[in-house]
């Protein structure tokens, strides 16, 4: 079974900054897409940077410039480095994996880690 954890999230003060991992494991033959949601009580979950495979980016409007997601190679493990953080990116920020089971697989699978909490605060 594939696996997706994350890691780093915490209290920080505004201004701060923290680095979040997200480690894909289990049986895959590749990973096409690593993405980094948030959600915050109350609101919807949106997506916040997305990394494929040709490590093209892309981020939310609110935290660009500010964060910035990557990918080691070959690709199990992204990171979302946050900077400047802001009250308003207190939320549980989840990873999203999007690979292909197998070289045979027509279809690709979605898998999600279970969040992990960032809180931005004086």
């Amino acid at each position: 079974q594939v696996h997706v954890a994350e890691s780093g999230g915490g209290l920080v003060q505004p201004g701060g900054s923290l680095k979040l991992s997200c480690a894909a494991s289990g049986s895959f033959f590749s990973i096409n897409a690593m993405s980094w949601y948030r959600q915050a009580p109350g609101k919807e979950r949106e997506l916040v940077a997305i990394i494929t495979s040709r490590t093209n980016t892309n981020y939310a409007d609110s935290v660009k410039g500010r964060f910035t997601i990557s990918r080691d190679n070959p690709g199990n493990t992204a990171y979302l480095q946050m900077n400047s953080l802001k009250p308003e990116d207190t939320a549980v920020y989840y990873c999203n994996v999007n690979y292909a089971p197998s070289t045979s697989s027509r279809y690709m699978h979605v898998i999600w880690g279970q969040g992990t909490q960032v809180t931005v605060s004086s």
